[in-house]
């Protein structure tokens, strides 16, 4: 079975009222900024938002969130988001951060399982599958992102590219594989974590993970570095989400391209308000904000980014979007409950042999 293919998106903003709406704010944003430049300053209060989600997003989301409610200096912090988790956990008794934007539903789940994500029912609550979403409404899921084979297109192509997860462990690609380092980031620990799953035992999986770290040259330590290093050398290939693929490719013009092979994790990406967070009510502002419908479709054109939500309507989507994905079966709460585990025992016995 062939995998899913990314497709050769150009972000083109359909003829939708929200995308409209939000591109406008953006325009308005930096009119806003230009005249605040030029009458002095005022006091605003600051909302500070930690995410994965990448500067490209945060830095478009902050001019649009600024625009919106002038009052607000939105600060940002693009860290993985195991960083965001252990920020967070280090900060509990006195919070710096206000909302945590994007990051695997795991880590959510372990966030509110230690108590450092405060309850918010947003407006659109209903329109989210339980499985989506915490029961006590500590977190809410925004998208789903599925994990893929990232090559540089200028040395393959999908059909030369690995197609299976298999792939990545036969003899043609030994010494061709660059990872991000697991430890900070949430996906490639869910891709860790994944892979001993679907394995007929714990130690088959590690087996597996081992022949891989065999063929792995290098483990670059953030999304930047990795994305550099492809670029440098287009043997190289590696697993990261498909939404970051197709946005390194449409807007930063790297070289990249993907297929998303049969059976693979999609992730649910959250959002939560920090407990005690210093700004409760901008928290609370910002978090409507970015997952209004019109929003989310924007974020779908604009960053590929996949609306968990039930209410978008599928035809302002991109038409990729629309097409059936072959996900793997994860059982999510138990996954999370051995994620540090798995993470652990691949740093002990695995990475650390090389």
């Amino acid at each position: 079975m062939r995998g899913m293919e990314i497709p050769n998106m150009r972000f083109k903003v359909p003829d939708l009222t929200g995308v409209h709406r939000l591109a406008f704010l953006l325009c308005l944003a930096v009119c806003i900024a230009i005249t605040g430049c030029l009458m002095g300053c005022s006091a605003r209060d600051v909302l500070v938002v930690y995410s994965p989600h990448g500067p490209e997003m945060l830095k478009d989301y902050e001019a649009l969130f600024e625009a919106a409610y002038p009052g607000v200096d939105l600060q940002w912090l693009d860290m993985g988001s195991q960083e965001v988790f252990n920020r967070v956990s280090a900060e509990r008794n006195r919070p710096a951060g206000d909302v945590w934007w994007g990051g695997p539903s795991t880590m959510f789940v372990k966030a509110a399982d230690v108590g450092l994500l405060d309850m918010y029912r947003p407006s659109w609550a209903g329109a989210v599958d339980a499985v989506y979403k915490d029961a006590r409404d500590r977190w809410y899921g925004t998208f789903r992102t599925p994990l893929a084979v990232l090559f540089n297109n200028t040395r393959y192509t999908k059909d030369t590219a690995p197609k299976t997860w298999d792939d990545l462990v036969s003899p043609t690609w030994r010494g061709k594989i660059a990872l991000r380092k697991p430890s900070a980031s949430g996906s490639m620990r869910i891709f860790l974590g994944a892979m001993i799953s679907r394995a007929s035992s714990e130690d088959a999986g590690f087996a597996w993970l081992e022949r891989l770290h065999d063929a792995t040259e290098s483990y670059p330590e953030s999304p930047q570095f990795l994305f550099d290093h492809l670029k440098r050398n287009p043997e190289v290939v590696s697993v990261w989400v498909l939404p970051d693929i197709i946005l390194q490719r449409e807007r930063n013009g790297f070289p990249f391209d993907g297929v998303v092979p049969p059976g693979t994790p999609v992730l649910t990406e959250g959002i939560g308000i920090v407990k005690n967070a210093p700004h409760p009510e901008r928290a609370r502002q910002f978090y409507e904000f970015v997952t209004t419908t019109g929003a989310l479709i924007h974020q779908a054109h604009a960053y590929a980014k996949m609306p968990v939500r039930a209410d978008v309507d599928p035809n302002a989507l991109p038409a990729w979007m629309r097409e059936p994905l072959d996900a793997m079966s994860i059982d999510w709460a138990a996954f999370a409950q051995k994620e540090q585990t798995w993470c652990d025992r691949w740093e002990r016995e695995v990475y650390a042999t090389k």
